[in-house]
């Protein structure tokens, strides 16, 4: 499936954004942080297909295990719209939840085995 410009947002709105991203491969992942916050993912795309339209300030960043991949959630609802991968610090990826006119519950999916990228225990 090829890139498609779609806008999305956090759920109360104070973060949004444009991205330019396919929808499938849709993607899970069963590290540790993906496990518990249970977002389906785009598939990776470059860094300059992401524009924050508004709310840059009401992000917030965690980063854990190696502090290579970036995780960004709104600071106010604790929503995660999108993150900067660990393989590859120039790709990123978006919850596909967070995208406006998008069905995540109905695109297919596979999940990606981050749990074995963790070099710390249960991480």
């Amino acid at each position: 499936m090829s890139p498609t410009a779609f806008r999305g947002a956090c759920h109360c709105g104070a973060v949004k954004f444009q991205v330019e991203a396919s929808l499938e491969p849709a993607t899970r992942c069963n590290c540790s942080l993906c496990r518990r916050r249970g977002a389906l993912m785009s598939p990776m795309f470059d860094a300059s297909r992401l524009t924050i339209l508004e709310g840059e300030e009401s992000l917030t960043l965690y980063q854990f295990n190696s502090h290579v991949a970036k995780h960004y959630f709104c600071k106010h609802c604790g929503i995660y719209p999108f993150h900067q991968t660990r393989m590859d610090a120039t790709r990123w990826r978006v919850n596909l939840g967070c995208l406006e006119g998008v069905d995540a519950y109905a695109l297919a999916s596979s999940v990606a085995n981050g749990a074995s990228l963790s070099v710390m225990e249960d991480a």
